[in-house]
C-alpha cells in the first residue's frame, strides 16, 4: 500500500494561488477540514484538501460569499447533482447573476473604447489645427493649453468636420 503524496502549506498556496494566511484562515473557520499535522505540527495537506481549496477559489473568484460556498463542500465531487436540487438552483441563481455583471463590464468596456477613440480623434484633429497654425505661441498662451489627455475627458464642439 503506497502512501499518499502530502503538500506542505507553501506548496499548497503556489499551486492553488491563494494565500498561506488565506489557507490558515479557511481551516480556522472551517471551510477545509482539519488537516492533518506531522510531528513537528506542520501541516500536511493531501490531494483532496488541494482540490477543495481549488473549489474554493473557484467559487471565491465568482463573488460567492464564504457563507454560501459551504453547502457545496458537504457535498462530494462525485455526488449526482439530482440529489441536492437547492443546490443546483443556487449555482443557477449564482451564474445568472455573473452572466448579468459581465453584460454590465462589458458596457464598460465598450464605452471605455469609445472614449478611448473618440480620444484618438480629437488628438488627431489637434494635431491637424497645430500644423495649418503658422502664428508663434507665447508663453502665456502655451499656460493656457490642454493637454491631450486632458482633452481625451471633455467633449468637443462639433465643428462642422465629418
Amino acid at each position: 500500500m503506497g502512501m499518499e503524496t502530502t503538500f506542505t502549506i507553501k506548496q499548497v498556496a503556489e499551486q492553488t494561488g491563494i494565500s498561506e494566511d488565506t489557507i490558515r484562515y479557511y481551516e480556522k473557520i472551517a471551510l477545509l477540514p482539519k488537516i492533518a499535522r506531522k510531528e513537528n505540527g506542520h501541516r500536511m495537506y493531501r490531494s483532496s484538501d488541494m482540490q477543495t481549496i481549488l473549489l474554493l477559489n473557484c467559487l471565491k473568484k465568482t463573488g460567492m460569499s464564504l457563507d454560501e460556498m459551504r453547502p457545496f463542500l458537504d457535498v462530494s465531487a462525485d455526488a449526482d447533482p439530482a440529489e441536492y436540487p437547492e443546490l443546483v438552483q443556487m449555482l443557477r441563481d449564482h451564474r445568472a447573476n455573473i452572466v448579468n455583471q459581465i453584460a454590465s463590464l462589458q458596457q464598460i468596456v465598450d464605452f471605455v473604447d469609445m472614449k478611448l477613440e473618440e480620444g484618438k480623434y480629437r488628438r488627431d484633429l489637434s494635431q491637424e489645427q497645430s500644423d495649418d497654425c503658422t502664428e508663434a505661441i507665447t508663453a502665456a498662451e502655451k499656460e493656457k493649453l490642454v493637454s491631450t489627455v486632458q482633452m481625451n475627458y471633455f467633449p468637443m464642439p462639433n465643428r462642422g468636420i465629418e
